[in-house]
């Protein structure tokens, strides 16, 4: 080998050293040698949450019932309160395990991206502190915390696998007509379970406690009043998990709130929907919610 050639193989090698070595650093910044990857949505685990999205710095987010519609729902002192998460652009390879890319979405909040997940707006949560000259700032909680957890009831950790989730707003039937809680024409709001996507859930009124007296058993009736099927039990922390249950119906797992069977109806299309409400009559199919008496023995 001439000396030319000595040179250039070790021009080639040092070369390849730190081409790789930057390839490493790049990968990981630290230069430990073992591969990081930052994603921009993944989930956190605690032994009382279970499962949730926090962004990638580990900010825990947070669902907002107010937004059952899908649209933002929440400004002013709320969003200095709750402010919008926006992924920007994402890819399955960006997201953690356990998230799919189809669940994601953005819409427009006043103006700025905000990303959504199965539908809900994501927010974090920034407590109001004294800035220590008498006024007050909105602080972003730090990493890992989940103070915003079950705040008013309304406010609840983002999770990938709820069976239910809770709606904070008017109902409206297939009537046209907007109906408070009691099923009587009005504005009021109303607080009523649906599934983690949004769409409502229904209690039939001919329901007694763990029987179900409106599926046939051939299901011929199901795509009307689809039974709610689920074996998942995760829920919002406001929900008290010893009224929820499940049942057998001809061979299908349905799931029961305080002894009720739970229905979706084939009629709400979009999330947030409530049409279900005046079907046959106002009160013959009705929201479950936090206050649901007991079903009938």
């Amino acid at each position: 080998m001439t000396s030319l050639e000595k040179i250039l193989l070790l021009v080639v090698i040092s070369f390849s050293v730190t081409l790789t070595s930057c390839t490493k650093n790049a990968v990981n910044p630290l230069g430990s040698g073992v591969n990081q990857i930052t994603f921009a949505v993944t989930l956190s685990q605690s032994s009382s949450l279970g499962n949730y999205l926090v962004d990638k710095d580990g900010f825990t987010l947070y669902f907002f019932s107010d937004e059952f519609q899908g649209a933002s729902n929440c400004t002013g002192d709320c969003a200095a309160l709750w402010p919008y998460f926006d992924a920007g652009p994402l890819t399955q390879d960006n997201l953690g395990n356990g998230l799919v890319l189809s669940d994601f979405g953005s819409i427009q909040a006043n103006g700025i991206s905000q990303t959504t997940y199965k539908g809900w707006p994501l927010h974090y949560y920034a407590p109001s502190t004294s800035d220590g000259y008498g006024g007050n700032s909105n602080v972003r909680e730090s990493p890992g915390l989940t103070g915003g957890d079950g705040f008013n009831n309304i406010w609840f950790v983002a999770k990938p696998d709820y069976s239910l989730m809770v709606a904070d707003g008017q109902l409206l039937g297939a009537d046209g007509i907007y109906y408070n809680g009691d099923y009587t024409p009005g504005s009021n709001i109303s607080t009523y379970f649906t599934n983690d996507r949004g769409m409502t859930l229904y209690t039939y009124s001919q329901d007694h406690n763990n029987i179900n007296n409106f599926t046939l058993s051939d299901f011929s009736n199901n795509s009307i009043w689809p039974i709610y099927e689920t074996t998942n039990l995760v829920i919002p922390s406001s929900i008290d998990r010893s009224k929820l249950s499940t049942m057998s119906v001809f061979g299908h797992t349905q799931l029961v709130y305080n002894g009720w069977p739970l229905y979706l109806n084939s009629g709400d299309v979009v999330m947030g929907s409530n049409m279900g409400v005046s079907f046959t009559a106002p009160g013959t199919w009705k929201v479950p919610g936090y206050n649901n008496p007991v079903a009938p023995l």
